[in-house]
């Protein structure tokens, strides 16, 4: 048995270091090939830092909520109780929650403000509206930056997806660690396995825009708009996905086999067109569009 066979069925009677091995490499894996739930929200958000401090960041941020949620979740699989994931299909309503909280970031990027619903003042809170800007906050008038906070969310709810890495981690190894104490460190070292790429993914998403030789105002405006687009129309598309997987279930089954035995590189499904979508024709595609815009001596985004 090779290393990679060793990894994606692991036998039994595992050693807790064997086991706590075995999922950092898997959680590496994982943040290496091209997975719906990751590749997409630290492209956007890496791109609109446009530094490779800030995508490094950018990465980490998702990174530490996918990885509080995935400690979760192995702890809920020595439990027993991960076994909702086989009754039940949670990618169309995960699908739905990622894409949401895309869209709700894009839109902040793009427009400035988030969809404002004045709660406060149904709450008997202080009214902050100005009657001389049309109802919009005062504190939502100048342009946003990428809300990198906004990154744990996803991270967080992005961790509630499951695929071939997820059913290792918390059918096979969390149930063999012994201890309810031991259970949630399979989840801490598969993330931590996927914060260690996502980083340094991150970090070359965000230098990207340094390579077009564009100054550092034009940067920082087409970084913006790409990162905004991307995260909204982005967003739109997952929530799409999701509605359409929850009518029509076999949707998510389909695949077209590559012979690739990693999972994620196994096959073309709905996980790798949504991947290619976003980062490749909404991520890219935009970025290209902009900096040829500026190219040909257009208006300044």
């Amino acid at each position: 048995m090779n290393w990679l066979q060793y990894v994606l069925s692991p036998p039994s009677g595992l050693h807790l270091g064997e086991i706590l091995l075995i999922s950092f490499i898997l959680g590496v894996l994982h943040g290496a090939t091209p997975d719906e739930h990751t590749w997409p929200i630290t492209f956007s958000y890496a791109v609109g830092k446009y530094s490779t401090r800030g995508g490094m960041k950018a990465g980490f941020l998702f990174s530490l909520g996918f990885t509080a949620q995935r400690a979760l979740l192995t702890t809920l699989g020595y439990l027993g109780l991960a076994q909702i994931y086989n009754q039940y299909n949670l990618d169309g309503p995960v699908y739905v929650a990622v894409g949401v909280a895309m869209a709700a970031a894009g839109f902040y990027v793009l427009k400035g403000r988030y969809i404002h619903l004045p709660i406060d003042v149904l709450l008997g809170g202080r009214r902050h509206h100005s009657g001389e800007v049309g109802g919009v906050p005062m504190h939502e008038l100048e342009e946003r930056d990428v809300p990198l906070g906004m990154t744990v969310v996803h991270g967080l709810i992005a961790g509630f997806g499951f695929g071939a890495y997820a059913s290792v981690i918390t059918f096979v190894l969390a149930p063999q660690t012994g201890s309810i104490v031991y259970a949630p460190l399979p989840g801490l070292l598969f993330g931590l396995g996927t914060m260690a790429v996502q980083i340094a993914f991150g970090a070359f998403f965000g230098s990207i825009m340094r390579l077009k030789g564009l100054t550092e105002e034009q940067i920082r405006r087409v970084a913006r708009r790409v990162a905004g687009f991307t995260l909204y129309y982005g967003g739109l598309l997952f929530v799409a996905a999701g509605v359409l997987i929850a009518a029509l279930p076999e949707v998510d089954a389909w695949a077209i086999a590559t012979g690739n035995p990693i999972p994620n590189l196994d096959s073309i499904n709905i996980g790798t067109i949504l991947v290619l979508t976003v980062v490749g024709i909404l991520g890219i595609g935009s970025m290209l569009r902009e900096v040829n815009r500026l190219a040909r001596g257009g208006r300044r985004p």
